[in-house]
């Protein structure tokens, strides 16, 4: 069953045993307070043996009592601060109860991306004593839950943080007090806090109830680390940025893939695409072997992504000009043997896909992508500037998209020209990602040429996708097809064809609007 979603945004405060809540209707926007209401919640949580979960500043639990009884799974928050001024957001799941030590599936492929193979079992159960006071605006929107919680931790197996084997039943009781929005805004935070802290109570020294159970006030620094150095950032520092935005994207995709969700197979080879190209843009700037060694494995997982990817897009892109043939027998057994075809290749390639993912490879492809981020193999010239280095990639791959446009331009026509478009294609695709990364450093200009490329590339990619589904076509072609078969496959290559014949006009003109700018380069 698929798990349903929502977005929490919340913050947390210590508070003593004498703390008394303060009254919240004083607060701007607060017309009533509804009558407290108290409930018994006991929430078992799971996780590695290690609590890989929990380092990432991720939860899930199975939790009985209250309104939302169930399995709640939430994921890492935007910001890499665990605590701070600013509330947390995080996506929040839910899934039924189901059984207690059966992690439902929606939830499991979630985090198999964080866990990477290890078991998830449970660490701590929570008793919690939970008085919930609604707040309430002028018009009867239920703003915001200010939520009074004493709470009982006991720890059950596996590691303490120092990596120590943790005893069993070693509990811990402490009381705080949690500020989540229902329909308010977040401005409702800032006066909040004023409230709360001059009540007594203090910003919460834990991300969550768990790692206050763990004793991990501070979790590893998760997400896309902030380029401190601004534009005068070092080369290397700017690669960082731009792959570990990348790396996240992956992970975060993970999850889709496995569950087959629209989009994801697309956006996590869109990750891993851009982290290739940043290391090849770039790659002088560290040691060969780990780089090259990326590079491959990335090349291995694009090219898993790529099979189901593909047929997906084919099989779409035909079903649209099947719809608009005539109707009739020939327009149906054609239609019947696109689908059996592109299907029989994309569901073969999502099962090669789904192999991949369970597996070793796989997992020690993502150890090394986060060690890269964290322990870059850096040289000595990557103290370069950014600015300059940056500048210097993106001239050099528009001046190799110009070399490709230049071999499109003399090959003859037919499968030459096609493969000599679809370099232009890929270089364009790349020219685009390098011109991303330098975008963190050279501003507004590399930013336009990054556009620019992807116009180039967004045309070709529609001349490359007409190609492939005429070629398909004409391979299931036959000479034994009935007169309304052959003609509806006839229909459906000329299609195609004029299809090429306008997407190639389309990237000419597109090509010769940016000549300029792709020449200047953002030197």
């Amino acid at each position: 069953m698929k798990a349903s979603e929502g977005l929490e945004v919340e913050k947390k405060y210590d508070a003593g045993d004498d703390a008394v809540v303060p009254p919240l209707h004083d607060l701007p926007g607060v017309a009533r307070v509804g009558e407290p209401h108290t409930a018994l919640l006991e929430a078992v949580y799971f996780d590695t043996a290690k609590h890989t979960l929990a380092s990432r500043r991720i939860t899930l639990r199975r939790r009985t009592g209250g309104t939302d009884a169930g399995w709640h799974l939430k994921l890492p928050p935007e910001s890499s601060a665990s605590t701070g001024a600013e509330p947390q957001e995080r996506r929040e799941l839910h899934a039924p109860l189901g059984q207690p030590g059966v992690v439902p599936d929606s939830l499991l492929a979630r985090v198999q991306a964080y866990v990477r193979g290890a078991e998830v079992a449970p660490v701590v159960r929570l008793h919690t004593e939970r008085t919930t006071h609604a707040l309430y605006g002028g018009d009867g929107v239920h703003l915001a839950d200010l939520a009074d919680d004493r709470v009982t931790a006991e720890r059950l197996h596996g590691q303490d943080v120092s990596g120590e084997a943790a005893g069993e039943g070693h509990k811990q009781q402490w009381r705080e007090w949690e500020l989540e929005l229902v329909h308010g805004e977040p401005e409702l935070f800032a006066p909040a806090e004023q409230l709360l802290l001059a009540a007594g109570a203090r910003p919460a020294g834990h991300a969550s109830k768990l790692a206050k159970a763990l004793g991990t006030s501070a979790s590893r620094e998760e997400g896309t680390p902030a380029l401190l150095s601004g534009k005068k950032a070092p080369a290397a520092a700017v690669v960082t940025v731009y792959v570990a935005s990348q790396i996240e994207q992956l992970l975060a995709q993970d999850g889709a893939v496995r569950l087959e969700e629209p989009e994801g197979v697309h956006d996590m080879r869109s990750a891993t695409r851009r982290i290739r190209s940043g290391l090849a843009a770039y790659r002088k700037l560290y040691r060969a072997v780990p780089v090259r060694r990326l590079r491959d494995e990335l090349k291995w997982l694009g090219r898993l992504l790529g099979e189901p990817r593909d047929a997906e897009v084919l099989l779409g892109h035909l079903r649209g000009h099947l719809d608009s043939l005539p109707p009739g027998e020939g327009t149906d057994a054609a239609r019947a043997r696109v689908e059996r075809q592109a299907g029989a290749t994309f569901d073969a390639g999502y099962q090669r896909l789904q192999e991949a993912l369970q597996s070793k490879r796989y997992f020690r492809l993502l150890d090394s992508l986060e060690d890269f981020r964290d322990n870059p193999p850096v040289r000595a010239q990557a103290v370069a500037p950014g600015q300059r280095v940056a500048a210097k990639a993106v001239d050099k791959a528009a001046k190799r998209l110009r070399r490709s446009h230049k071999a499109a331009s003399h090959a003859r026509r037919g499968t030459d020209h096609e493969n000599a478009l679809h370099q232009v294609r890929k270089d364009a695709k790349r020219l685009r990602h390098v011109a991303e990364s330098a975008a963190l450093v050279k501003g507004k200009r590399a930013g336009k040429v990054a556009k620019a490329a992807h116009r180039q590339q967004k045309t070709l990619g529609d001349y490359h996708d007409a190609v492939l589904a005429r070629d398909l076509v004409a391979g299931l072609r036959s000479d034994r097809d009935p007169a309304a078969t052959a003609e509806a496959y006839g229909a459906l290559q000329k299609r195609q064809e004029e299809l090429m014949a306008a997407a190639e006009s389309k990237y000419r003109k597109a090509r010769k609007k940016s000549r300029d700018l792709l020449r200047r380069g953002v030197l």
